[in-house]
Formats: C-alpha cells, structure tokens, sequence
C-alpha cells in the first residue's frame, strides 16, 4: 500500500456518498440532486443527514455541523485534520475520489473566429426582445463570431474566468472550451451570484447600483457552484439569484443553511422564473401603459 500523502485539497473532493458507503452508511432515499442518511454522528430513526450531489458537500440537520468530504472524515473519527490525512494516506485505495460530480455537458466543438463589440442587427433585435439595451449588453459582452460544425454563425458572448465563451442568439445557448464560470472582480466584500448570462443582463438593468461595488459571478451552470462556494468566506456578504425552479430553491436552501453570510435574494422576482422574465414584464406592462 502506498504511502503518498493526500493533501487537504484532495481530500475536500472526496465523494461523499462512497466515504459513507465505504463506512457501511446507505441513504436512506435518494434524489437527482441529493442524498438522505441516517445520521453517522449519531443515532436516530429518521434520516437527517443530507448530501448534495450537486455540491458534494453534507449537512446534518441535527447536530448543525456540515462541510466537504475531508470535515466528514474528521467529524466521523473524532480525530484531527492532520490525523485524516494520515488515516486516507494509508487507506488511499478504499475510497473513491471523485471530481467533479456532475458530468461535463456535451457541446461540439466550437471554433472562435473573431470577437468584436456588439454591432449586427439580428443580435441588437435579440437583445431588445430580451429587454435588455445594446449599451448595458456591450459593457459585458462582445459580439463574438464562430464556427459549429463547419457552419458559420454569431452570437452574444459572455467570457469565462478560463477564456471560454458562453453564446446566445435566438436560435441557441451553447459553450465554448474551455466551460467555466464568469468571475468579475473589484475587490469588494460583498458578491453577487446568479446562473446565467441574461440574469447578470438583467441585474445591469433593473439594479445598476448593485454591481458598482460588488464581486461577481455567472455561473453559466449550476455545476460550478461546488467550485464557487469555496470563495465564499472570502466576502462578508453572498447575495443569491438563483431560479424560481426546483434546482435552484435547493441549492438556494443548502446555501443559506451552511453559510452564514449567504443570503437569498430571489424575492426580488417572486412570481417569476428569473430576473430576466421579471424584466421583461415590467417593460411590457410599461408599453401597455404608454399606449
């Protein structure tokens, strides 16, 4: 048996679900985006113990503590960081790393051709359909050309922190590699973070003085938000606006409930999917009044 050290950093990214399983602990019912345990830190009747698959983090309901597979292993032996470390250093080959959890989306491969500000009138039609202006889009977003199976085709684009596109126009939504979040950073204390391109539009637009001063991320899937949350306790407050679906009420709940300084900001859009159909009834209710 090798006696490679594990770092902490590969430790943090254990499955959690195999750590359990590999313990002898089973969920007791399972879900797409979670997992429900008996607790392992203590006896009850009635599963309390909750693993996101989505997040790959755990929270005991009962006892208040959660965190990622390297916590669990501590909280589970009663033992240090450093004697964890030792302990899956010797006993490597019985659990099973895993990262990331989900699996990467399929997008074929996409070549970028040239990026440019935002000019084409079919992309400014798509926008003001979305209600969003061509001066807020072209503070964030470049017109960006491309390349999909050979077929040439432009789009909105929005950069991620690893130079990857993500692109719409109205007939698509599609990626580029490399697929990652969008980090916007001015050093502030506070971040925003929504899902998509349109929601960080539509902020722009119907609350300017929120981004001025803040940190933010797009995360242009909901795959990244194991990444994302690990910066959190770098900022004093984290302001959600996730969707109005059952994905984001979940990770929103998760959210809030492990994180202090974690708010849910979506009231904001009670009534609507997202930030971007509240923008568009709003301008719409404002035509109709204008008539």
């Amino acid at each position: 048996m090798s006696s490679k050290r594990i770092t902490c950093e590969r430790a943090r990214n254990l499955s959690i679900v195999k750590t359990l399983a590999s313990f002898g602990h089973f969920p007791s019912r399972t879900t797409e985006k979670e997992a429900w345990f008996l607790s392992p830190l203590r006896s009850e009747t009635q599963a309390s113990f909750k693993v996101s698959l989505v997040l790959n983090k755990w929270y005991d309901h009962g006892t208040g503590r959660g965190g990622n597979g390297l916590d669990l292993i501590v909280a589970m032996k009663k033992c240090s960081v450093k004697e964890a470390l030792e302990f899956l250093s010797k006993e490597k080959e019985f659990f099973f790393f895993q990262q990331p959890i989900l699996k990467k989306e399929n997008s074929p491969t996409i070549e970028i051709i040239e990026t440019k500000t935002i000019q084409h009138l079919a992309l400014k039609q798509y926008l003001k359909a979305r209600m969003i202006s061509i001066k807020t889009a072209q503070l964030y977003c470049k017109e960006v050309h491309h390349r999909i199976k050979g077929k040439s085709c432009f789009s909105i684009g929005l950069q991620n922190k690893e130079g990857g596109w993500e692109l719409r126009n109205k007939y698509f939504k599609i990626s580029s590699s490399a697929k990652s979040y969008t980090y916007l950073v001015k050093h502030s204390e506070r971040l925003i973070v929504l899902e998509g391109m349109f929601d960080f539009l539509s902020i722009a637009k119907l609350f300017p003085e929120a981004l001025k001063n803040s940190d933010v991320i797009v995360l242009n899937s909901l795959s990244f938000l194991q990444a994302v949350s690990e910066l959190f306790e770098n900022y004093k407050e984290v302001e959600l606006y996730l969707d109005h679906d059952e994905s984001g009420r979940i990770h929103s709940k998760e959210l809030t409930d492990r994180y202090s300084n974690v708010k849910d900001t979506s009231e904001c859009y009670i009534g609507y999917k997202d930030l971007n159909e509240k923008l568009i009834s709003i301008r719409k209710e404002l035509t109709k009044k204008l008539r």
